[in-house]
């Protein structure tokens, strides 16, 4: 058996393990107690403060704190305690003939002690959100935010520890050490958001104990336009849909592939909507954020510079200030396949445009990268939207809009192979942090008794009429 007593989480992580049973047991009622308590906390208590927090970090608008973190929340929070009576009964299933005598059910149990580990872009909605999932399913949790938003993490700190004693529900704070140290630590699941790359190591680390996982990734969410598109609807929804939280969301659009045909009528309505969002000067405006850190910061900058030595046209944008970490909304068309803009994941306010003569080559384009975390369809044409639906594969699809499938509970929300494994929210949140226990209950005599040992010529013909017939 592996020794752990030097992990300095250890401590912790056996006050959960020995917990998780009485958590885990806890009733309807006091798994909602559990979660009014925390939307209290999120939607009076600490409203105020984490707007402020989230200004410092990442120079959000209140709007957009309201939205995209508070709001998301609380909807998580409504949404589990109106449908987790249900979750939790159990689950009746049909018996088969063969089985006659008795009956079964999914039992939804709790996975046990888990870690979150949540990333810096949305902190407080991506924290929340998989920890209000953990919570009804019963689990005990560690979690770990991202050290790039210090004053958003030092809010949830407080909040939690308001809200839960730790053997319940813990948060610890610091850089990629802390990462590394936990993830030595045999949780029963772990959920991450984060980048592809920080992705495998997350899995690898869990293999180790054999820990299932939901992996919330990323990676180039492509936006396609066709000719039949209301061009002016559709610029003005992808202007929104990029350039929200600076461009620092995991289902951005990446890159928009339009038909070359319609591309001088976008780009001319994607300014006419920029300018009426952000006004001339977006540096100015309250509705415009910032990057998160320097480093991020110096990424994006080398992409800009990247682009200018190919000779990409600059639509819209490309100015920058690197004392407040401001990079105005950019258009660029014209790039080189070689461009690191259409290699790398951009995750900033920065959107490539490439044409293209046929559909059949904007599908080819998509394929020929890792799957998606999100596709976007804007289209008039059935027909073209059923043709990008079929011959692509991506985490989630909106046609005619962009991110908002985020928003359905509903429905599920994840990747697909680098873009994530495993879903999130409403039912299928508490599912991942759930083990389906299959359980059958005998009540009477048994058929399947009469092909017990010692089998005899009688028991081989009866043996074939069940293959046959049941």
């Amino acid at each position: 058996m592996d020794d752990f007593s030097s992990n300095r989480y250890y401590e912790l992580f056996s006050k959960q393990k020995l917990n998780q049973y009485v958590i885990g047991s806890r009733s309807y009622k006091e798994r909602l107690k559990t979660l009014n308590k925390l939307q209290v906390a999120i939607e009076e208590t600490y409203r105020v403060q984490i707007q402020e927090a989230l200004r410092k970090d990442l120079g959000k608008p209140v709007v957009e704190t309201e939205l995209t973190e508070i709001y998301a929340i609380i909807g998580d929070i409504k949404y589990a305690k109106k449908h987790l009576r249900q979750w939790m009964r159990k689950q009746q299933v049909e018996t088969p003939l063969a089985l006659l005598g008795s009956s079964a059910y999914i039992k939804y149990e709790p996975k046990g002690v888990c870690l979150i580990i949540s990333p810096w872009n949305f902190p407080f909605n991506l924290t929340f959100g998989p920890l209000v999932s953990a919570i009804a399913a019963g689990n005990t949790v560690i979690i770990k935010p991202s050290e790039m938003t210090p004053h958003s993490s030092k809010i949830m700190a407080s909040l939690i520890d308001d809200v839960f004693n730790e053997d319940h529900v813990a948060l610890v704070q610091g850089e990629v050490e802390v990462s590394t140290e936990l993830l030595k630590l045999p949780f029963n699941h772990i959920f991450f958001t984060g980048s592809p790359h920080v992705g495998k190591i997350v899995m690898k680390a869990a293999s180790q104990h054999l820990a299932s996982v939901t992996l919330e990734l990323g990676g180039k969410s492509p936006t396609i336009v066709d000719k039949t598109a209301n061009i002016d609807k559709a610029a003005k929804k992808i202007m929104w849909a990029k350039f929200l939280n600076c461009g620092q969301i995991c289902v951005s659009p990446d890159y928009v592939l339009i038909d070359e045909s319609v591309k001088t009528e976008f780009i001319s309505s994607c300014k006419k909507w920029l300018q009426a969002f952000y006004n001339d000067n977006p540096k100015a405006s309250d509705s415009y954020g910032r990057i998160v850190t320097d480093k991020h910061f110096e990424r994006l900058s080398l992409y800009l510079e990247n682009a200018k030595t190919l000779n990409a046209k600059f639509e819209v944008g490309g100015k920058t200030d690197r004392v407040s970490k401001y990079i105005a909304p950019t258009i660029i068309s014209g790039l080189k396949p070689e461009a690191k803009l259409l290699e790398d994941e951009i995750f900033g306010p920065i959107l490539p445009i490439v044409t293209y003569a046929s559909l059949d080559m904007a599908i080819a384009y998509i394929n020929s990268k890792p799957r998606p975390l999100a596709l976007y369809i804007h289209s008039k044409s059935k027909a073209n939207t059923n043709t990008i639906l079929n011959s692509t594969r991506a985490g989630g699809t909106c046609i005619n809009n962009s991110i908002l499938h985020y928003t359905n509970h509903n429905l599920p929300f994840g990747g697909i192979n680098n873009s994530g494994i495993g879903k999130s929210h409403g039912f299928f949140g508490f599912k991942a942090f759930s083990n389906e226990r299959a359980v059958m209950k005998q009540h009477t005599f048994g058929v399947t008794e009469l092909l017990f040992p010692p089998y005899t010529g009688f028991k081989e013909k009866l043996a074939r009429l069940t293959v046959k017939w049941f």
